[in-house]
């Protein structure tokens, strides 16, 4: 049975992508297919390709369906800046059409583990009074959420899992990333985590001197999300 999710953040530079990689790159390890949509993304280089996101790149090096860059990330940006202040300096309307048709054509190649990640914090905006939460409740999507482990974390990851319980969404599980490895008490904090999120840890991940999709992956686990991973 396929399973797709979407995965949020607490914040902007959590490492959204790092646990999204290793996520993808557990799920391979299992024998499951593979493949990811960042539908937007700002902080793109200019290639001889065109504009390319090394998020978005280091997903598709974690794809096993045969995905072009355009497919798992069709709107990329230079500027390294909020996207709907990208979009809108070259002129396209940043609205949830123009990203859900994209990201629909990915989850019906029928992968067996599909992930899409967002990009900054759950209410990131789009065109008007849109954000880019609207894409996974379109879309139906149960949301993994990536902690990123530094102070004030607590209050970022209970505010985020309370906006997408109110938005009729499941908190399908969080990883607990650790960006500030000189977080005070940080077992204490962990444990206040799983305490008072209502889902299941998929892992605790701590700050990796080179933290690869293969690294990543040592520390997570897919077996909480369902039956689908014992194939």
């Amino acid at each position: 049975m396929a399973a797709a999710y979407f995965v949020t953040g607490t914040d902007t530079e959590i490492g959204k992508t790092t646990i999204a990689a290793g996520l993808l790159h557990a799920a391979r390890t299992l024998g499951l297919s593979t493949a990811a949509a960042k539908p937007v993304a700002s902080g793109c280089e200019e290639t001889a390709d065109g504009l390319r996101n090394s998020d978005a790149l280091a997903l598709l090096g974690e794809c096993t369906l045969p995905l072009a860059y355009e497919e798992v990330n069709p709107l990329a940006f230079a500027p390294a800046i909020a996207p709907h202040l990208a979009a809108l300096e070259a002129g396209i309307h940043l609205d949830l059409d123009a990203l859900a048709g994209p990201v629909r054509r990915v989850l019906a190649m029928g992968a067996d583990f599909s992930l899409v990640e967002g990009a900054g914090g759950w209410r990131v905006p789009l065109a008007g009074s849109a954000t880019l939460s609207d894409l996974p409740i379109a879309l139906g999507l149960p949301v993994i959420l990536v902690v990123g482990v530094r102070l004030g974390c607590i209050n970022h990851a209970l505010l985020t899992a309370e906006a997408i319980r109110r938005d009729g969404l499941t908190l399908a599980g969080w990883v607990a990333n650790v960006v500030d490895p000189q977080t005070s008490r940080l077992e204490e904090n962990l444990a206040t985590l799983g305490e008072r999120l209502p889902a299941p840890c998929l892992g605790h991940v701590p700050h990796l001197a080179e933290a690869s999709p293969a690294a990543v992956a040592r520390h997570l686990d897919l077996a909480p999300l369902g039956t689908f991973v014992q194939r």
